[in-house]
């Protein structure tokens, strides 16, 4: 499959990648701390600003087109990206990994992550490249992946990883120890080295991105087939996810009306590659349709999440005085009953 990036320009970029890792392991990360939301807010808005830069180096190298492939694939892998989140949040509560630990997890979990990434769009820009008829595959998988995610309960329970079938297995292969020993995601115990529950938290996070991947990749494939602006699109939007996750950490849980809003838009470019060959959706409109979905239930969440704390509040309003006139009642009917003595 044709590319525009040269082996000059992926090598560029991922000399890039790695030095920005670096200076954040290495610098601004090098003795383990909580990271406060006002820290995480600044990463995150230094990465999307590193990836609106990116897009406007490939406005003017490439063009427009490619520039708005860019932007459509980053802001999907973005939104997607979000669902991860909340794994996230489980897994290091159910394991109970001290926040200044959290961000070393993410990190390798991270850079994992883009080598997975890397080798998902090498594999599916070959298979595209030779079997064309594949792009109708992946359209009719992510129009199932839609509506599977729109019928999900948004208040289904949510089971602790501790009881799933992933984490007793790599219990049985891997001799583990039930204690965290500070950074480290191995110990030795009594002569024998063991995995700590830090390294099988990174485990199931490597595990989780590529079930997510396998509905991400395919959708980025629908609005670029450029395998470079796949990859930096990805990799741009994976990059800013650990410093999310500290900002939204304590609301993802609220985005009541996120899943419905990914799942229109992977019906959306589900439906997109169904009709390659057919009809061609102009990428700003494709851009457009996205954002505004993903805009639509966040706003949605927003909204619905005002109503219920007022709701509560007025609750919590009537409850008062009725509680107040209770007292009164009994406080009453003991007077009473002492002087009837």
């Amino acid at each position: 499959m044709q590319s525009v990036g040269s082996p000059i320009h992926w090598l560029g970029f991922l000399v890039f990648v790695l030095a920005m890792l670096a200076l954040d392991l290495g610098v601004f990360h090098r003795s383990p701390h909580a990271v406060k939301v006002k820290e995480a807010l600044t990463w995150s808005l230094v990465w999307v600003a590193l990836a609106a830069c990116f897009g406007v180096l490939v406005h003017f190298a490439y063009g427009h087109e490619l520039a708005l492939e860019f932007a459509a694939g980053y802001v999907i892998e973005k939104a997607l990206s979000v669902d991860n989140l909340f794994v996230f949040v489980v897994l290091f509560g159910a394991f109970k990994v001290p926040q200044q630990s959290q961000h070393r997890v993410l990190f390798w979990g991270v850079l994992g992550a883009l080598v997975m990434r890397a080798m998902f769009i090498a594999a599916g820009s070959a298979l595209l490249t030779r079997f064309h008829w594949l792009i109708y595959l992946f359209g009719a998988f992510l129009v199932f992946t839609a509506i599977k995610l729109a019928r999900e309960k948004g208040e289904e329970e949510t089971h602790s990883p501790l009881e799933g079938k992933t984490y007793k297995f790599l219990q049985r292969f891997i001799p583990t120890t039930p204690e965290l020993d500070g950074e480290r995601f191995f110990t030795v115990k009594n002569g024998k080295r063991l995995a700590t529950p830090l390294f099988i938290v990174l485990v199931l996070v490597e595990l989780t991105d590529v079930i997510f991947a396998v509905d991400s990749i395919p959708a980025v494939f629908a609005v670029t087939r450029d395998p470079f602006i796949v990859f930096t699109s990805n990799v741009f939007a994976i990059l800013g996810l650990r410093s999310l996750y500290f900002v939204l950490a304590d609301f993802v849980q609220r985005f009541h009306y996120l899943k419905p809003a990914l799942a229109i838009v992977l019906g959306f470019v589900g439906i997109k590659m169904l009709l390659t060959g057919f009809f061609h959706v102009p990428t700003p409109i494709s851009l457009g349709v996205i954002c505004a979905t993903l805009t639509g239930g966040v706003l949605l969440s927003i909204r619905r999440e005002r109503q219920l704390q007022r709701a509560a509040a007025a609750a919590a309003a009537q409850a008062a005085p009725a509680a107040d006139s209770s007292d009164k009642s009994n406080s009453t009917s003991s007077m009473l009953k002492g002087f009837s003595s």
